[in-house]
C-alpha cells in the first residue's frame, strides 16, 4: 500500500536515486521493499552497479536517459560523492519540473548550498538538503540494506527559500523507511558533523599514518589490542571521500582540529609535569561525559540499569535465618556528602557512597562545573574540592535525570554563584513542583525562573548577593531546609530555618563536619557564611530503611538472628526502628563510633516473636516517613489492627509510596482502610501471590518485605530500582537463609 496521497501538494510517486552506493542503494531498496512509492529508478556512473542494482531488486528500473528521468521524477536524491554534487546539480537543472523535490545524502551542507545558489541563482522551494546518520563498513550497491535507516537519525537542513510543505513531504518519506527526522540549520549541521564524525575519522587516519612511518611499525600493529583496532577501524574508509569532505567542510573541520589540539596540549602538559589531579580530571570527565550523553539521548535517569529493568524477585517467609548483611550507604547522606566535598578546600575521601539517582545526578552536575571526582567504585569516591568560590560555569544546562532531590539542593548552591545556570531533567522531573524551594530562595535574593506549572527547567541568574533570612517551613521538607542552608553558605548575615515538624538533620551535621558555622536548637537551625569549608574523610552510615526491611524479614522467620553493621542511628531517622520495637521486634543496639558526624550502631535482630499491632502518629511517625511503606507491611503480618495517623501534613511525597504500598497489600488480600490522614491495617496470614514494584525503590522495598512475610512464594515484578540501589542484596540474603531469588525476562 502506498504511503502518500495524490492530494498532497508534492505527491511522491516516482523517485530517482542518482548514485547507487551504500546510502543511495539502501534508500532505494527501503522505498521499494516497503512499497512507499510507485517506482524507484536508479542512476550511477558505473553501468555495472546499475545492472547489479536491478538484478538485486534494489531499484525497479535503471535510468537509460538521465535527462528524461529527471523530467519524470517527483523526488531526486543525490547520493553521489561530495565533490561530484555540483556537476550533477548542473546536469539535472535544465530538466527539473517545478514540483520535483531535490535532496541529497552528503555529510557537508555549506558547499552544496553554495554550489546550488551559483547554479540556480534563486534556489527552488523544493530544494531540501538532507543527511542520514547511518552507514556500514561495506560499500557499493551490493551492500544495500533496506533496514539501514531503522532507528537512525536523518537531518534535514531546509533553507529560507524552502517550502515547508516540501520539507514535510520529504520528512514523511524518510520516516516511512524507519528514520527519526530532525531539522538543523546548514551551518550548525556542518559544525556538529565536523566534531562528531569528520574529526574522529581524520584522527584515525592521522594516527595510523603516523604509526606506519615508524621504523618498527610491524610490531606496533602486530601487538595492537582491541581498543587500537576499534579506534582505527574508521581509517579503512574511502580516502577519496574523506579528501573531498576535508575540502568541502574546511572551516568547520579546522575549528574542531584547533579545539582538539588545544585539549591534547593540556593533556601533554599534565603528563609532562606529572599533574595527577589534571589527568584524573580529564579522564573522569571524559568517561562521565560519554555516559552522560547516552543518558541525555535516551532520556534515562542516572541510576537506571537496563539489564535489571525486567528482573523480578520471588520471595517467601523463611524458617531460619543467621548471619550478617552489609547494607547500602544512606542515600540522603551520600547526596549531601558529594556537594559539600566539592565546595570544601582539599581532597575528601568518601566510603560507603550509594550510587543512586540523586547522588549520581549531583555528582555529574558538579563534574560539569569543574570539580574533579574520582569514582564511584565499590562505594569509594575521591573529591578534589574547589572551595566555596571555585565552581565554574557549566558548558550547558545541567541534566538531572529524574532526581528532584538533586534539583532542589543544587538550586540552593547555584543561587549564589556568579554565573547563570539552567537545571532540567526527564519528563517525570518536569512534573515536580519546585515552588517550595524557589520561593524562599527568591526571598534571599535569588533570581530563579521556573515553568508555568511551577517545575523545571529552573533558570538561575548568577551574580546575585544573597541575604540571610528567617524562614518557617510551611510543610516538613528536609530538601527545602537543606537548599536554604546551602544557600546560606554565601548569604550575608544569618540564615535561620524553623520547622514545625522535625525533619532529618543530615545537612546540619555534615556542614559541621566540614567546619561550617551551624547551630541547631529550639530556635531552629542557624548558619552563618563561613570563610571556607575544610575537606575531611567520610564514611557513609548504612541506610536504616534497608535495616527496617531486614527487620521485617527476620520477624517473619521462625528462628535465628541477623547482624547489621554501622547502621545510621540519626535520631531524626530512627522512628521506624522504634515502631518495630514497639511491635515486638527484638533488636540489640550496640553503639559504634560516629561516621560523617552521624551516630551509628551494630544491630542484632532476633527472630521468634510475632509482631503485634501498633498505633503510631505525630512526632514518631514523622521520623519514620520514608519507612512508612515498610511499617504498613509489618502491620500486615502483625496480630491485630494497626493505625497510622496524622499523615495529612506528612504525606507529600511526589511518588506517593504510601498509596502504592496500600495497593500492594490489597492485591494480596490484606484489609486496609485509607484516608488522607490515616491508614488502618488489619494483620493476617499472607499466603502469597504476585505484585508489581513498578520500578520504584520504595515500593520495591515494601514489596520485598511483603514477600518475606508470605507463607507461599510471592512474585515481585519490575524490581530494577531496588536491585540498582543494592545489586548484591539478593546474594547476601540467600547466604543468611532468606528465601529470595531473581527471575529475569
Amino acid at each position: 500500500m502506498l504511503s502518500y496521497s495524490s492530494l498532497s501538494k508534492y505527491p511522491i510517486k516516482r523517485v530517482l536515486v542518482i548514485g547507487l552506493g551504500l546510502i543511495g542503494g539502501s534508500f532505494a531498496k527501503a522505498l521499494k521493499t516497503r512499497s512507499c512509492v510507485e517506482e524507484v529508478v536508479g542512476a550511477d556512473r558505473n553501468p555495472d552497479e546499475c545492472r547489479l542494482g536491478l538484478d538485486l531488486g534494489v531499484v525497479d528500473r535503471v535510468a537509460e536517459d538521465l535527462a528524461a528521468e529527471v523530467g519524470l521524477a517527483d523526488l531526486i536524491v543525490l547520493a553521489v560523492p561530495v565533490k561530484a554534487m555540483e556537476k550533477v546539480l548542473a546536469e539535472i537543472k535544465p530538466h527539473l519540473r517545478l514540483q520535483t523535490l531535490v535532496t541529497d545524502v552528503g555529510s557537508t551542507k555549506t558547499n552544496l548550498v553554495t554550489a546550488a545558489r551559483a547554479i540556480f541563482g534563486r534556489l527552488p522551494p523544493t530544494f531540501i538538503p538532507g543527511h542520514p546518520i547511518a552507514g556500514a563498513e561495506k560499500s557499493g550497491v551490493r551492500a544495500s540494506d533496506a533496514d539501514l535507516f531503522e532507528r537512525h537519525k536523518l537531518i534535514l537542513t531546509p533553507l529560507p527559500e524552502t517550502d515547508p510543505d516540501a520539507t514535510l513531504e520529504l520528512a514523511r518519506l524518510w520516516q516511512a523507511v524507519g528514520a527519526e527526522v530532525l531539522q538543523m540549520e546548514v551551518e550548525r549541521h556542518d559544525e556538529v558533523l565536523a566534531a562528531t564524525s569528520h574529526l574522529p575519522h581524520l584522527l584515525a587516519f592521522s594516527l595510523v599514518d603516523t604509526l606506519a612511518r615508524e621504523e618498527e611499525n610491524l610490531d606496533i600493529f602486530r601487538y595492537a589490542a582491541g581498543g587500537f583496532r576499534d579506534f582505527t577501524r574508521i581509517a579503512a574508509s574511502d580516502p577519496t571521500m574523506w579528501h573531498d569532505i576535508c575540502i568541502a567542510n574546511r572551516e568547520a573541520i579546522l575549528a574542531q582540529i584547533d579545539r582538539y589540539t588545544s585539549g591534547v596540549g593540556r593533556l601533554r602538559a599534565a603528563v609532562d609535569s606529572g599533574d595527577s589531579e589534571t589527568l584524573l580530571g580529564i579522564f573522569t570527565r571524559a568517561k562521565s561525559a560519554r555516559d552522560h550523553f547516552t543518558r541525555l539521548i535516551n532520556k534515562t535517569g542516572y541510576s537506571s540499569n537496563d539489564h535489571m529493568a525486567g528482573v523480578s524477585l520471588r520471595a517467601q517467609r523463611t524458617n531460619e535465618i543467621d548471619g550478617q548483611i552489609n547494607l547500602p550507604g544512606d542515600k540522603s547522606i551520600s547526596q549531601r556528602a558529594i556537594i559539600l566535598a566539592s565546595l570544601a578546600e582539599g581532597v575528601t575521601d568518601i566510603t560507603g557512597f550509594l550510587e543512586n539517582e540523586d547522588s549520581l545526578a549531583t555528582l555529574q552536575a558538579l563534574r560539569d562545573m569543574g570539580v574533579v571526582i574520582e569514582g564511584p567504585h565499590q562505594g569509594q569516591v575521591r573529591v578534589y574540592g574547589v572551595g566555596l568560590n571555585g565552581l565554574q560555569p557549566p558548558p550547558g544546562p545541567l541534566y538531572l535525570g529524574h532526581s528532584a532531590t538533586a534539583m532542589r539542593l543544587l538550586a540552593g548552591v547555584l543561587a549564589a554563584q556568579p554565573f547563570d545556570t539552567e537545571l532540567f531533567g526527564d519528563e517525570a522531573l518536569s512534573q515536580r513542583n519546585m515552588t517550595r524551594v524557589v520561593d524562599p530562595l527568591r526571598a534571599m535574593g535569588a533570581q530563579i525562573e521556573i515553568s508555568d506549572t511551577g517545575g523545571a527547567p529552573l533558570r538561575i541568574k548568577g551574580g546575585q548577593a544573597l541575604q540571610g533570612i528567617e524562614y518557617t517551613l510551611p510543610m516538613p521538607s528536609a530538601q527545602v531546609k537543606s537548599a536554604l542552608l546551602l544557600a546560606g553558605l554565601w548569604a550575608s548575615g544569618e540564615t535561620r530555618i524553623r520547622e514545625p515538624v522535625l525533619t532529618r538533620d543530615h545537612t546540619e551535621r555534615m556542614l559541621a563536619a566540614f567546619g561550617a558555622d551551624v547551630e541547631a536548637g529550639e530556635q531552629g537551625v542557624v548558619i552563618k557564611a563561613p570563610r571556607a569549608l575544610t575537606a575531611t574523610r567520610l564514611a557513609i552510615p548504612r541506610d536504616i530503611s534497608w535495616a527496617a526491611l531486614c527487620g521485617i524479614a527476620v520477624a517473619g522467620s521462625g528462628q535465628g538472628q541477623l547482624e547489621l553493621d554501622a547502621v545510621g542511628m540519626n535520631p531524626t531517622r530512627t522512628g521506624a526502628l522504634e515502631v518495630l520495637q514497639r511491635m515486638g521486634l527484638q533488636v540489640e543496639v550496640n553503639a559504634q563510633p560516629d561516621q560523617a558526624g552521624e551516630p551509628v550502631a551494630q544491630l542484632n535482630i532476633q527472630a521468634g516473636s510475632r509482631l503485634q499491632a501498633v498505633q503510631v502518629g505525630g512526632e514518631l511517625l514523622s521520623r519514620a516517613m520514608d519507612e512508612l511503606p515498610l511499617l504498613l507491611v509489618a502491620a500486615a503480618q502483625a496480630e491485630g489492627v494497626s493505625r497510622f495517623n496524622g499523615l495529612s501534613r506528612l504525606r507529600h511525597k511526589e511518588e506517593d509510596p504510601v498509596g502504592r504500598t496500600v495497593e500492594l497489600l490489597r492485591t494480596l488480600g490484606i484489609n486496609v482502610g485509607e484516608s488522607e490522614d490515616e491508614v488502618v491495617v488489619t494483620g493476617a496470614c499472607i499466603s502469597g501471590g504476585q505484585v508489581d514494584a513498578a520500578g520504584s525503590l520504595r515500593a520495591g522495598m515494601a514489596a520485598l518485605a511483603l514477600g518475606f512475610s508470605c507463607s507461599e512464594p510471592c512474585l515481585i515484578d519490575r524490581c530494577g530500582s531496588l536491585l540498582s540501589a543494592c545489586p548484591d542484596f539478593v546474594e547476601q540474603a540467600q547466604r543468611v537463609g532468606l528465601k529470595v531469588h531473581k527471575e529475569e525476562d
